[in-house]
């Protein structure tokens, strides 16, 4: 009703008292720039989710074929795409942050220096970026990528209030290359990005459903655990993100939930705030 209110009045001023005030071409210009404004808006879904804004941080091995080899697996790709087009659907304002591990994970090579090979960890997590881009918006989701540090030919570099606005215009915001500074990981720069970004939560993609006591793989009597504290979760060396990331959480209170983002339609339940993995953190700051 609102919204129906402001296009009416937007529209009347646009037919009568604007041109009184301003000359032509500007009023041509001025007249396309609310007409835009106002058919995003329309465009935009009316929020359905207990979560405003949300960013998902996912692992680069989502992105490969591990039976073929192949770094990037467009059907995976596609399946990850479909989940958050799902997702913005319901109302929900999403970022996301990609691991780069599936192309290359910086520091782990003997032969590479490691400031260059974190470097070439980061450029790793932009193709990953691209690659997500380019399956959203054949579904034709409209998507934004930024990266920590100038690659103006392929991505806008990460401005705070410029992220903000294309979140609050309905656009998914890909963040790449990390921080842009090595020695820290993917996770610390989805830390760090959500709480620079506002969001109300943080979600880690894996393919196991939430924090276990000991790794359910090779142990098929561990627990799972619904709710933990970070202090808990630091002191116990429980793998799920890194310590800065965690920190950074903790310091700002930041809830975290683990979930199995590949079981279907299981980000729809995060996003409804119905019990699914292991929330970190939340209104206990333990």
């Amino acid at each position: 009703m609102r919204l129906r209110f402001f296009a009416t009045f937007c529209l009347q001023s646009i037919r009568t008292e604007i041109p009184r005030l301003i000359d032509g071409s500007r009023y041509l210009l001025f007249k396309h720039t609310i007409l835009r404004e106002l058919n995003e808006m329309a465009k935009r879904s009316p929020q359905k989710t207990k979560y405003k804004r949300i960013l998902l941080k996912l692992s680069g091995e989502a992105f490969q074929n591990k039976e073929t080899g192949h770094s990037l697996d467009i059907k995976a790709i596609s399946k990850i795409a479909s989940q958050l087009k799902k997702a913005k659907a319901k109302g929900c304002e999403i970022a996301i942050v990609v691991g780069g591990g599936n192309i290359f994970r910086g520091g782990e090579s003997l032969h590479i220096d490691r400031n260059t090979g974190d470097y070439m960890g980061m450029l790793s997590t932009v193709i990953n970026c691209l690659a997500l881009q380019s399956s959203l918006e054949k579904m034709e989701v409209p998507t934004r990528v930024m990266t920590a540090f100038p690659i103006p030919a392929v991505a806008e570099p990460f401005v705070r209030r410029k992220a903000t606005r294309h979140l609050e215009k309905g656009r998914i915001v890909i963040f790449g290359a990390g921080t842009g500074n090595p020695y820290l990981t993917t996770d610390t720069a989805a830390a760090l990005r959500a709480n620079e970004t506002n969001c109300d939560l943080l979600i880690k993609g894996t393919k196991v459903d939430g924090i276990y006591t000991e790794d359910p793989v090779k142990n098929q009597k561990a627990k799972r655990y619904q709710k933990i504290g970070y202090s808990e979760a630091l002191s116990k060396e429980l793998k799920i993100m890194d310590a800065a990331a965690f920190s950074l959480c903790k310091e700002n209170n930041l809830p975290i939930i683990v979930f199995n983002f590949f079981k279907q339609d299981e980000i729809i339940k995060v996003l409804d705030g119905k019990p699914v993995g292991t929330l970190v953190g939340g209104s206990d700051n333990g």
